[in-house]
């Protein structure tokens, strides 16, 4: 996981060993190879504008640092690149789960939208994430709102009865924006806490597709709309994202498959382009497969 990343921190860091030593870093000492970390960078997933943001925070960071005797340079270099990741994710302490119970403890449903085109691994990662409120103490409805894919009702309404959900579908061809509605109404007039909006994911250049996600917004008005990617996509991921934002607005993410991902650079570039948070990550096929995401862990692993 995340090899291509780790091989180019890697290997900055030994050309920095061989380079500086016991003294004043220079401009000069450096920008070659920083240069050669922000192409390393790009080619595994991190986009131009955040890589090149990251290498001028690491410059800033480095330039002028006096290297003192026994003071390893590969773990001050390493280090400057940790914080330079970190401060790019952006990183807010959204904690859902309570976020859900707040609202609940005042008998209103908590609504999520989520976002995401076809093949991102949307319609599982509901499943996840309803089975991990279940698992928290949560009651949820899924709502099935993508009334125009083929199969997609009958796909989530599978899942739904395997984690024991309740869910409300609608005819294809059906307004999905009237499907997430009922559902909001059957959340209140049995106490459900959580309801759960699955969306049509036509390709994210599709206008009628973003015109049907605002009215569903505008129907149901969401306490948080949560984009799905999926971690292999790489650079379209970042123009997903972007789109998404721009047209419906994006309050969190959820990145999918990151435990195939060998680049490792969608999750530092998704949440920098869109300036939101990473809330989860999915990994695996079970339901227990999704966990809240740690900035802090993620660069760890990439310097594994």
């Amino acid at each position: 996981m995340f090899e291509g990343l780790k091989k180019a921190f890697q290997k900055v860091a030994n050309s920095f060993k061989e380079k500086v030593e016991y003294k004043e870093i220079k401009e000069d000492d450096i920008e070659e190879i920083l240069e050669d970390l922000k192409l390393d960078m790009i080619e595994n997933d991190v986009a131009y504008d955040i890589a090149d943001s990251i290498i001028n925070d690491v410059k800033k960071q480095l330039i002028g640092f006096k290297i003192k005797r026994g003071e390893d340079i590969e773990d001050v270099v390493k280090d400057s690149i940790k914080k330079s990741i970190i401060k790019s994710l952006g990183y807010e302490n959204i904690n859902l789960i309570e976020s859900i119970k707040r609202k609940c403890n005042k008998n209103e449903p908590y609504v999520i939208v989520f976002l995401g085109i076809n093949g991102v691994g949307k319609t599982t990662t509901i499943a996840k994430f309803a089975n991990m409120l279940k698992e928290n103490g949560i009651s949820v409805v899924i709502a099935a709102a993508d009334t125009f894919r083929a199969g997609a009702q009958e796909q989530i309404d599978i899942h739904a009865k395997k984690i024991d959900i309740p869910i409300i579908k609608g005819q294809y061809g059906a307004d999905p924006a009237s499907v997430a509605y009922n559902a909001i109404l059957f959340a209140k007039s049995r106490g459900l806490c959580t309801v759960l909006v699955d969306t049509a994911g036509r390709m994210h250049s599709d206008i009628d597709l973003m015109g049907e996600l605002q009215k569903i917004v505008k129907v149901t008005k969401p306490d948080m709309k949560i984009l799905i990617v999926d971690a292999l996509t790489g650079n379209d991921a970042v123009e997903q994202a972007k789109m998404f934002n721009e047209n419906i607005g994006v309050d969190g993410i959820i990145i999918t498959k990151i435990d195939a991902d060998v680049k490792g650079g969608v999750a530092i570039s998704v949440s920098s382009v869109t300036n939101k948070p990473i809330l989860f990550i999915g990994f695996g096929q079970n339901y227990n497969d999704i966990k809240r995401f740690d900035p802090n862990e993620y660069v760890n692993n990439l310097f594994d």
